[in-house]
């Protein structure tokens, strides 16, 4: 199985693909200095396979490498970044 995570700035959103098919995107709107993370979703035939925590960490290494900081209107990214307080520093005042 090949994964492939790319950045597609034109549709604002981080797209995640197997073997060349896109299964999943995190949408990635730019507000500035901050990156407003409103929807993430995975096909449903690829639930459970760890893609979507993949996708965002992904995201906000790319965030971070920016130099900016996330708000995570999205359920999943919010509990993601929650759970790992080594990210609680990309969080949006």
């Amino acid at each position: 199985m090949s994964i492939e995570i790319t950045h597609n700035a034109e549709d604002q959103r981080y797209e995640i693909a197997v073997d060349g098919e896109r299964v999943g995107v995190a949408e990635a709107r730019v507000e500035g200095d901050v990156v407003v993370f409103p929807h993430t979703e995975i096909d449903e035939r690829f639930e459970g396979r760890g893609l979507a925590g993949q996708l965002v960490a992904y995201a906000l290494d790319d965030v971070r490498s920016q130099g900016k900081k996330v708000r995570p209107a999205c359920v999943y990214v919010r509990r993601y970044i929650d759970e790992r307080p080594e990210l609680h520093d990309l969080l949006a005042g």
